[in-house]
């Protein structure tokens, strides 16, 4: 497998990229994109698919193209070895959850469904407050593609997933593609439940029956429903999609939504390194954030926080004053109000002052931050589950459920999406990331040079080796490390802080110290690798415990280390006049907008 092509046929875009081993290493070539067809007056996503292809062609000098058949396999300058894709197209994978508690096996199904690359539309639980009659006309009127039924462990209750079931049968909800077929419904909940969820469903919908996701309290079993989701993705949404029965005869692997592409090549990245890692899509409608702690894959989608279609919504969910935070000049409220509704309206748009970059990256970091903050409060640990508390946790008054995304534990954080893959300036990416998602301790952060990670995802499933060396050197640029305090630790301005001492690859030594509340940047080369040995103030933590040294090793990039003593939460100062000072202070010191 010499010569891959690889294309992610995306709502609006199909883009294409051209993967070839040189000298035993596989490297991302050449790369295309056009429209994407789904729509009038095309209907056939395959048209997309060629536009791109004949782009890639164009560019690398490569016959790929017979007609419309792609020529297999590679010899010399002609042809491809294998062709793989993802899809968005058409709204993606949009699903309808149900599930017999909120908390507990609603909450497994949602992460089912998300895990596998869904939209999730609804959740729809027995104890969540709504009367029958409200649940079945929420079900007929949303129309999704599929619904995914959970309920009960093993051998326990049947009653309240028997009752969600008569309320998918009452009703008897069409699905958005493909009117003459019948809803997919799958059912992973308590197995004594089988036989009566079969009378109820089976003459309605279009039944599939899986392991139970919850089958004890203290296990979550997600694997089983992704597949059949995955699967049914296939052979019911994408078979009805214009042109879609065509494109599946063309590749080389099944299709796979894209959000669940770029999950797979998280966990495969966190995997073979051993370590843990959160990523994040910003897109123009949605923004879905990803993390892998161990063997735990997180996934979720904030379907109504985006920087274009969506972005009065990040206003209403992070409120004014967030965003007039980040802005380091005076604005007053309606202009700001103004400025995004007129985003809205033309959502194509892109900044053409530095005024107006300013503005969007201050809206990107608060969209980022509260779609971390919904992704923390979904990957949590099992509730319903009794846990051994020793005295220490008694004394932090911590509960069952509590999330599993710990920042200090975190080695790699991913961004990608226009507003960070396309920042004019890297440093204005790594300043946006580190403000939204507050890193503690030592994180290495990078960004995803042109959105390529769907291609790698589904090409991971036919050959890991490519995806992983495309991915680490193509894929990825890493902006560099950021060293920080830990959460809940803040203090005066210009208090002593921190002291380092930083051996940099060439044997040399910077000996510095840093007060609370300021940035610095000590530029380090990609590829490069220096030691520090940071040491804090009796009040202050940098990983260890208050005042207790740490020593690591940090890599380079094209930002460099990046020392951040601005507390966790960052302290803002209260006044406009100053904070606008801080602002500023803090661009400069990582030279984010040059004068």
């Amino acid at each position: 497998m010499n010569v891959i092509i690889a294309t992610d046929c995306g709502s609006t875009t199909t883009k294409a990229i051209l993967i070839e081993k040189k000298d035993g290493v596989y490297r991302q070539t050449f790369r295309g994109e056009a429209p994407t067809t789904v729509e009038a007056p095309f209907e056939d996503v395959t048209r997309g698919v060629l536009n791109a292809f004949a782009e890639v062609e164009e560019l690398s000098g490569r016959k790929i193209l017979d007609g419309e058949k792609i020529i297999t396999p590679a010899r010399g300058n002609v042809g491809v070895d294998i062709y793989v894709s993802t899809s968005s197209a058409g709204g993606g994978l949009q699903m309808m959850v149900a599930g017999a508690v909120k908390t507990m096996t609603a909450e497994s199904a949602q992460r089912a469904a998300l895990g596998a690359g869904a939209i999730v539309m609804d959740v729809i639980a027995s104890n969540d407050r709504r009367l029958p009659h409200e649940k079945i006309d929420r079900i007929r009127h949303l129309r999704p593609d599929m619904i995914l039924l959970s309920g009960g462990t093993d051998g326990g209750t049947v009653t309240h997933v028997v009752e969600l079931a008569e309320y998918i049968s009452a009703a008897n909800p069409r699905p958005r593609l493909g009117m003459t077929f019948q809803l997919p419904v799958i059912y992973a909940g308590n197995k004594e439940a089988r036989e009566k969820i079969k009378e109820i469903l089976n003459q309605k919908t279009s039944l599939h029956i899986t392991d139970n996701i919850r089958p004890t309290l203290e296990r979550e079993n997600l694997f089983p429903a992704r597949q059949e989701i995955q699967k049914l993705f296939l052979e019911h949404v994408m078979a009805q999609a214009p042109g879609y029965k065509k494109l599946m005869t063309w590749t080389g692997a099944p299709i796979m939504p894209t959000p669940g592409a770029v999950g797979l090549i998280m966990q495969t990245i966190a995997r073979k390194n051993t370590i843990n890692v959160v990523g994040v899509d910003i897109g123009g409608a949605t923004t879905d954030v990803f993390s892998v702690y161990g063997e735990i894959f997180n996934r979720t989608v904030s379907a109504n926080l985006g920087m274009s279609y969506s972005i009065s919504n990040v206003l209403a969910e992070a409120g004014l004053d967030n965003i007039l935070r980040w802005i380091p000049f005076d604005m007053d409220e309606s202009d700001l109000r103004n400025r995004i509704k007129n985003k809205m309206i033309r959502p194509t748009t892109i900044p053409q002052t530095l005024e107006e970059l300013k503005i969007e990256q201050a809206i990107a970091r608060e969209a980022l931050r509260v779609s971390f903050e919904q992704h923390k409060s979904l990957a949590v640990g099992l509730k319903g589950v009794q846990r051994e508390r020793d005295i220490s946790e008694a004394f932090k008054q911590e509960i069952s459920g509590d999330t599993i995304v710990d920042m200090l534990k975190l080695d790699l954080l991913v961004g990608s999406g226009g507003v960070l893959s396309h920042a004019p300036r890297r440093s204005q990416a790594m300043l946006m990331v580190i403000d939204a998602f507050l890193p503690e301790g030592i994180t290495r952060i990078a960004v995803d040079s042109i959105f390529m990670m769907p291609h790698l995802g589904v090409l991971s499933t036919v050959n890991e080796q490519a995806a992983t060396e495309v991915f680490e050197k193509d894929c990825l640029i890493h902006l560099g490390t950021c060293v920080s305090l830990v959460r809940n630790m803040t203090g005066k301005p210009g208090e002593k802080c921190i002291s380092y001492i930083i051996t940099m690859p060439d044997g040399k030594k910077i000996e510095e110290s840093l007060p609370y509340g300021e940035l610095r940047v000590l530029p380090l080369d990609i590829d490069r690798v220096a030691e520090i040995d940071v040491v804090p103030a009796k009040n202050f933590d940098v990983g260890s415990g208050k005042g207790k040294p740490v020593k690591a090793k940090v890599s380079g990039g094209s930002v460099g280390i990046v020392i951040d003593t601005r507390g966790r939460p960052i302290t803002l100062a209260k006044d406009r006049a100053s904070r606008v000072k801080q602002l500023r202070q803090w661009a400069k010191a990582i030279d984010a907008y040059p004068e």
